[in-house]
């Protein structure tokens, strides 16, 4: 019998949406899990200048790296139990009807 995954401890997040107070709160309360917005939320650009210093030598490997990520937020899950089962399976039930819709 296959070993049960571990359960999320946070989700970490970037980009444009992740700027979204609101939508992340949404997200915790949804997933029942901290969200976690870094200081810099735009990885891409940030994700090529490292990968750059790493080829040229500038960053001295990807410890380094990691060890420059600073969280600027927490969302804590805010929402009991019972409303997130209630929200999820609405979710389910739209998703559901969207397969008819095509």
């Amino acid at each position: 019998m296959p070993t049960p995954p571990e359960p999320l401890r946070e989700l970490r997040v970037d980009g444009g949406m992740s700027v979204n107070d609101a939508l992340m709160q949404f997200q915790a309360d949804l997933l029942g899990t901290p969200v976690v917005r870094p200081e810099i939320v735009e990885t891409t650009a940030l994700g090529a200048a490292f990968a750059a210093g790493l080829a040229v030598g500038f960053w001295g490997g990807c410890d380094e790296l990691a060890a420059l990520w600073r969280e600027e937020r927490r969302f804590e899950p805010a929402m009991g139990a019972d409303a997130r089962e209630q929200l999820r399976g609405e979710w389910r039930r739209a998703v559901e009807r969207s397969f008819d819709l095509a």
